[in-house]
């Protein structure tokens, strides 16, 4: 029995996105994958709401972190953290040799504007790292408010919108961020395997300037073919198949706004559904639309609840790090719709009210 995913990606993909991936294969260096990513470009711009140069990579977003780390940090950077993949920012500039700082917040907490003014006004920072959507905790920090600090100062804005970006109106422009990524897996509704960034002139500018860019992810590379309408590396053709797709679908088709208002209104009421029942982890105004992490105050038997799910043909998520044995999420992000969200809960409810849990 297939499975319906309920949980924080990969989710659950629409029959006729799969489809476009049984298309033929096609020379990746000929004119119909340059027209292919022209469409790609154009319509990621809309959705990301910025004329930023668009770089496409056949990787995870993670990928891309480390492609911004490389690009965009020359003298040391910050990273904020209130979750395991904000803390994963981190890590990874570590590991790339940068000098960085972290400033963490208790998990299930934001990352507001004031943090982030105060370890600006060191002056110590060329670069600074956040997660929007921090999806271990379930909490959506403040990214307008946090950007009309960061344009205070010359710092490189580098943003993980991984499971924000196509559920959640982001303004990359308008918010003045350098970086902005994001993977397939998880609010846009398509298999993993491709992560998609925006790029700022000025980030470009500063990378030009910075030695050891790596070669998978050099983003000047990757931009000298991409203004070619071509990849620097063979891509993922059936993916990038279903991309095309997809974003069309997403633009032309449902309409932004109209995603985002049904993303809001699942979340919304898996919120209630919660409270009703549990305790939401974040404070209610920090509350993702995307993914819902409630704690598990009941102290319910999570994998005998997880047994009883897929039997009614579920797969469920618990916490994620420090939160995997006293929480679980609802993530309601992607295609899933808002009677398939409802369903869910009634089935929740009476897994929940029978023996084992």
């Amino acid at each position: 029995m297939q499975k319906k995913l309920f949980i924080p990606g990969p989710v659950d993909v629409l029959p006729e996105v799969l489809k476009q991936m049984e298309r033929p294969m096609i020379s990746h260096r000929g004119k119909e994958i340059s027209a292919i990513l022209e469409r790609i470009i154009g319509n990621t711009r809309k959705l990301m709401y910025t004329k930023n140069t668009i770089l496409i990579s056949t990787s995870s977003a993670t990928g891309l972190m480390e492609g911004a780390i490389r690009n965009c940090v020359s003298k040391r950077c910050v990273n904020f953290a209130n979750g395991a993949f904000a803390e994963r920012w981190h890590g990874i500039a570590k590991e790339c040799g940068k000098e960085a700082d972290l400033v963490s917040v208790e998990w299930g907490k934001p990352i507001t504007a004031d943090i982030v003014d105060e370890a600006l006004s060191s002056g110590k920072y060329d670069a600074m790292t956040m997660v929007h959507n921090e999806t271990s905790t379930g909490v959506m920090s403040p990214i307008s408010e946090i950007a009309n600090v960061v344009k205070d100062y010359d710092v490189s804005f580098l943003v993980d919108t991984v499971s924000s970006m196509a559920g959640v109106k982001i303004e990359v422009d308008k918010l003045g961020i350098d970086v902005c990524l994001y993977g397939t897996q998880k609010c846009m509704a398509l298999p993993p395997g491709l992560a998609l960034c925006s790029v700022s002139d000025g980030a470009l500018k500063k990378a030009e300037g910075i030695t050891g860019r790596g070669h998978y992810f050099d983003f000047l590379a990757l931009k000298k073919s991409i203004d070619k309408l071509q990849t620097t590396t063979t891509p993922a053709i059936s993916l990038l198949y279903a991309l095309d797709y997809q974003l069309d679908r997403i633009i032309n088709k449902e309409g932004q706004e109209n995603r985002y208002k049904r993303h809001a209104e699942m979340a919304g009421i898996a919120r209630k559904w919660a409270a009703d029942n549990f305790e939401l982890i974040p404070e209610e105004k920090y509350a993702s639309n995307t993914v819902t992490a409630i704690r598990n105050t009941k102290s319910m038997d999570l994998g005998g609840l997880k047994k009883k799910l897929a039997e009614k043909g579920y797969e469920f998520s618990n916490g994620y790090g420090k939160f995997k044995d006293v929480s679980f999420r609802i993530p309601h992000m992607g295609d899933r719709t808002v009677e398939e969200l409802m369903q869910y809960l009634d089935d929740l409810d009476e897994c929940i009210s029978g023996p084992s849990c």
